[in-house]
């Protein structure tokens, strides 16, 4: 049973990750924060829940993602939601000295050479990548915090054919909850994935219906995805 200590306060508590989250952790003593309960949007909403659930960590989940394409036509949402509602725990988190832990995403790299280290040059290609990249910029602000620039689905697999020619480092929402209690001891900025290879092979191993698709230029999407993850072997 854990004891109560240490609490982290988890945003978007009804989001994908959380439920993965919800049902798989062990070791953290976690609580999970609805939107209607922590309005990131609102400071005063943030306020009100963590001076009732006074946590050590904020481990900041909520975010837009998909459908991809929203990020680019409606904009408004998607600066709300991943950049100033970020900005905001950030300063509530400031005020109480709380650590953060900000999930990122692999898009904030620019996706065509691969290999990406933590200090290698950003450059998004695509709108969600840069309305992650506007939350990194608060969170890296405060020295309190660690940035975990992820790269990560859904199990089973969510689709039936996938990428052969597309480079990533794509893991689970589970096997990222088994990393979780040694990575949030950590500060600053860490790439978080599964071994390199293309969406295909990793699609394969967990699907042996999964067809192999080409990814064509017409697309515009960047085919050598995959991050350097020794920063990340060093401490699990």
């Amino acid at each position: 049973m854990i004891k109560n200590k240490n609490k982290i306060l988890v945003t978007g508590g009804n989001g994908r990750f959380a439920k993965v989250l919800k049902r798989e952790n062990t070791k953290l003593n976690l609580y999970f924060s609805s939107k209607k309960e922590c309005n990131i949007l609102s400071e005063k909403s943030i306020l009100k829940v963590v001076k009732k659930i006074k946590p050590k960590i904020v481990l900041h989940t909520a975010a837009l993602s998909r459908p991809m394409n929203i990020h680019e036509t409606n904009i408004n949402r998607s600066i709300d939601l991943n950049i100033i509602g970020t900005a905001n725990l950030v300063k509530i988190c400031n005020k109480f000295n709380i650590k953060i832990v900000y999930f990122s995403t692999s898009y904030v790299y620019e996706g065509t050479k691969g290999n990406y280290s933590e200090d290698s040059p950003v450059k998004p290609f695509n709108n969600y990548g840069l309305s992650k990249l506007g939350g990194e910029t608060a969170v890296s602000m405060y020295k309190n915090s660690l940035i975990l620039r992820l790269t990560m689905t859904e199990k089973p697999f969510m689709y039936k054919k996938a990428y052969y020619n597309l480079k990533s480092n794509y893991m689970f929402h589970e096997d990222l909850v088994k990393i979780l209690p040694k990575l949030i001891k950590k500060k600053g900025i860490f790439n978080v994935g599964g071994k390199s290879q293309s969406v295909f092979a990793f699609a394969k191993k967990n699907d042996d219906d999964v067809k192999k698709i080409k990814l064509t230029k017409t697309k515009k999407f960047p085919l050598n995805q995959d991050m350097n993850l020794n920063k990340l072997y060093k401490i699990i």
